[in-house]
């Protein structure tokens, strides 16, 4: 892995608390981040075969801000149980989405001349980040949720930057799944210079977003002519201004409808439309 980088990459001086989850990535981050010279806070690493996930990693990013505040450190790193998703805490312990990394990300790699194509994200990527990324002139697509949709667009339109809210991230510099010790190395990296990680990682304000779960008996009800219908004209209402996404749910019987936009009466305008032709 550190071969990616020059040989005279150093972490000397910087502190980083990592979260391994009990799972993959237990041995082999502190030791990766040691052996680059940074003073390393570890916690997640006793797995015993059921603990994993538990309460730690990347889907419990509370574990990390707590770490990172106790030790005062330059950066939190929190990865999930098979170590291919990366979540990250700012030194002041503000939580970093996967989405946050990516605007910096393809940011970098654009100025750098790195960045090919565009940037790949999906149906749940914050409308914030799609509105820098229209801002900074950097192609952004949107693929279905999950990290083999996302590869699947990244391959198709030769993309070498892809990912998701939750830190699933692809680096096609480097590699074709997503890794998430690889894109802490290349956040580092960028940091190398005395930058700190609330600067860095701060490209862009998330748009307020509001996720609404209603449970249903039949999920198709969404393909009901009255549901598109309202769906189509919430979707014009909020035009420029935000967008809609309603889905169904793929492991419980419920619909998901998710609304973003600045102007939160609007917003709620929009969901109530969708809502009362599902209920």
């Amino acid at each position: 892995m550190k071969k990616n980088f020059p040989k005279n990459f150093s972490l000397k001086g910087i502190k980083i608390a990592i979260d391994c989850a009990n799972g993959a990535g237990y041995k082999s981050g502190p030791k990766l981040l040691k052996s680059l010279g940074a003073k390393v806070y570890n916690i997640g690493v006793s797995p015993n075969g059921l603990n994993i996930n538990n309460k730690c990693g990347s889907t419990f990013p509370n574990k990390i801000k707590l770490l990172v505040k106790k030790y005062k450190v330059n950066l939190g790193i929190s990865l999930d149980g098979d170590a291919d998703r990366i979540i990250l805490c700012d030194e002041k312990g503000n939580i970093i989405d996967g989405d946050q990394i990516m605007a910096m990300l393809a940011l970098r790699w654009k100025r750098k001349k790195i960045l090919r194509g565009g940037v790949i994200g999906t149906l749940m990527s914050n409308y914030g980040l799609q509105n820098i990324f229209q801002k900074e002139g950097i192609k952004f697509i949107r693929a279905k949720v999950g990290d083999r949709y996302v590869k699947e667009k990244m391959q198709k339109n030769r993309f070498n930057l892809g990912g998701e809210q939750s830190g699933h991230i692809i680096l096609g510099k480097f590699a074709t799944t997503g890794d998430g010790l690889l894109v802490a190395l290349e956040v580092l990296f960028s940091m190398r210079k005395g930058k700190k990680a609330s600067e860095l990682l701060n490209m862009f304000k998330p748009t307020p977003q509001i996720l609404e779960n209603i449970t249903v008996k039949d999920k198709s009800i969404i393909d009901s002519s009255k549901c598109k219908k309202a769906i189509k004209f919430a979707s014009m209402l909020i035009k420029k201004k935000g967008r809609m996404l309603v889905r169904k749910s793929g492991t419980e019987p419920k619909v998901r409808i998710m609304g973003e936009s600045e102007n939160k009466n609007l917003l709620l305008k929009c969901i109530k439309i969708v809502k009362r032709s599902i209920k």
